[in-house]
């Protein structure tokens, strides 16, 4: 009887998460432009005439015409679990019902009160390092290429300025953005707006438009949706008005990851999905349990031997597959004094474990950046770089004097399909260079972090349910240290092989390095204590 009355709950929660979300974007029809002269078309005419629009600034609406999605929610509740916490993320959840019956307006401000109150601006960095990657992913092929043609292109935006200007700017090339500004007292955001109404930069702003408007060979206008409640007074210099509807949203396309203006290459945040209300509603079920099996899977591999610990793993829904391991063999069989040096690319700091795992052998690996923490529950010996060249090197080579060693010449994760520069020093150490592509795959959480606490790392990556590895051998490379005149450089050798290994893994090269993914991150440099 409590089980039946139990389940029916759940069932009512989870059609009323299914239902409310179709209420939950009413918005009132609002008069967009003051300008008796202003001409209104649909968005199908915008299109008819993309050629004539090379010389035209273009206003927007960015939730109602650039973004498929009319719903704030997940934005705003990334914000409450990656800036907060996940009380404060639970508490947004369970508010989204009452969300759904207020108004629009109402709406945000609980939502921005919810989320930023208490949260301190200097360290607010989740709109250039989580947030874009989210908006990127919900940005519309067909509004995208109308957005490309215009000369100057302004973004009007109902959220705040600090949630959209970095994805506007630096992802989609936007001139200006129009946000709105958060009240912030003694450093902190208190979760209020500082003005509903338009301020005195937006006037000078709009009048700046229209000044430039009439240097151009055509008007200004604008791009908006019928139930938009935008700023419309930015829209007033427009004499040319084009609206979207939602019939039109609903058969919009998403804009592939090619036709992105700039590559996605780094973006940090726990969440490996889009936080909508129905699965964030199934990340908190299931997060109980997740850290029990996280610790039961830990406690598995750090106590019991790789032949055991393995077919454990596996039925506790972790996957390893294993690719070209016979070429480990092969180098194997090349008579050195030194053992093997196994050379990856870097997903998570588990790469090595899973590399042990795979060679079904405990390998030493070096780290530069790993919590204290994670280094005493590795089942695998680690030792730590000293980022001193002949220190490091010299510490290296005694190492593969004692066995085979794990290196990561990117010196720092990278989650999306790209591979960093590699650093060389790992070519002068050996001439039994193995390259091994490392790919993972998680649905719930990342298990790497830019600006979080990098012990929880392991423990984020064995909560998700079915966690999987690809670990693809690559034929031996040759050191550059036996390298003669005419031949690769130490440096050559590093390209080639991170050429070889994003071609195994179908990834691409980048020039960037650790201290980019930092500074673009976290607004450090990545440096810590030896």
């Amino acid at each position: 009887m409590v089980f039946s009355k139990s389940f029916s709950f759940l069932k009512f929660v989870l059609v009323l998460f299914r239902v409310l979300p179709k209420h939950y974007n009413r918005h009132k029809v609002v008069q967009i432009s003051n300008s008796s002269d202003a001409h209104v078309e649909s968005f199908s005419q915008f299109k008819l005439r993309y050629s004539n629009f090379y010389e035209t600034t273009l206003i927007f609406n960015v939730e109602g015409t650039l973004l498929k999605s009319s719903s704030y929610f997940p934005y705003f509740m990334l914000v409450a679990f990656e800036a907060g916490s996940i009380i404060r993320a639970l508490l947004l959840l369970l508010l989204y019902p009452f969300l759904c019956l207020i108004s629009e307006e109402l709406s945000l401000k609980i939502m921005v009160l919810v989320c930023f109150l208490g949260i301190k601006r200097g360290g607010f960095r989740i709109g250039s390092s989580v947030l874009p990657k989210y908006f990127m992913e919900d940005v519309s092929a067909e509004s995208f290429e109308a957005l490309r043609m215009a000369k100057k292109k302004v973004g009007v935006s109902e959220l705040p300025q600090v949630m959209v200007e970095s994805f506007l700017k630096d992802y989609m090339e936007v001139d200006v953005v129009v946000g709105r500004e958060l009240k912030v007292i003694c450093g902190y955001y208190v979760g209020l707006y500082v003005n509903q109404k338009m301020s005195a930069s937006d006037h000078h702003l709009e009048a700046k438009l229209c000044k430039d408007a009439a240097k151009l060979s055509s008007n200004v206008i604008g791009l908006s949706n019928l139930n938009s409640s935008t700023q419309d007074q930015l829209f007033s210099c427009c004499k040319e008005i084009y609206m979207v509807s939602e019939g039109e949203k609903l058969n919009w396309s998403s804009l592939p990851r090619d036709k992105y203006p700039k590559p996605l290459i780094f973006h940090d945040g726990r969440l490996a999905f889009r936080p909508t209300p129905l699965a964030m509603l199934a990340m908190f079920m299931w997060f109980p349990l997740a850290l029990l099996l996280s610790v039961f899977r830990i406690t598995i591999a750090i106590l019991l031997p790789f032949n055991i610990s393995l077919p454990i793993l596996y039925f506790s829904g972790i996957k390893l597959r294993l690719l070209n391991s016979n070429n480990v063999n092969n180098a194997d069989n090349n008579i050195s004094p030194k053992g093997l040096l196994f050379v990856c690319n870097h997903r998570t700091l588990l790469d090595p474990l899973f590399l042990s795992f795979g060679l079904k052998k405990p390998v030493a690996a070096v780290t530069y950046s790993l919590s204290r923490l994670s280094e005493i529950i590795s089942p695998i010996r680690t030792v730590r770089l000293t980022r001193d060249r002949d220190q490091d090197s010299k510490m290296m080579g005694e190492l593969l004097n004692h066995g085979d060693l794990v290196v990561c010449p990117e010196g720092t994760t990278c989650r999306e399909p790209y591979i960093l520069r590699l650093s060389p020093l790992f070519t002068e150490l050996s001439d039994n260079i193995v390259p091994v592509g490392m790919d993972s795959r998680v649905t719930m959480f990342h298990g790497t972090t830019a600006g979080g606490s990098k012990c929880l790392d392991p423990f984020f990556f064995m909560m998700n349910p079915n966690p999987s590895y690809r670990v693809h051998f690559l034929n031996r490379v040759r050191g550059a240290s036996v390298c003669k005149d005419g031949e690769k450089s130490r440096f050559e050798v590093a390209n080639v092989v991170q050429s070889e290994l994003a071609k195994a893994l179908g990834f691409g090269c980048t020039m960037l390095t650790r201290k980019d993914k930092y500074l673009s991150l976290a607004g450090n440099e990545g440096i810590v204590s030896a």
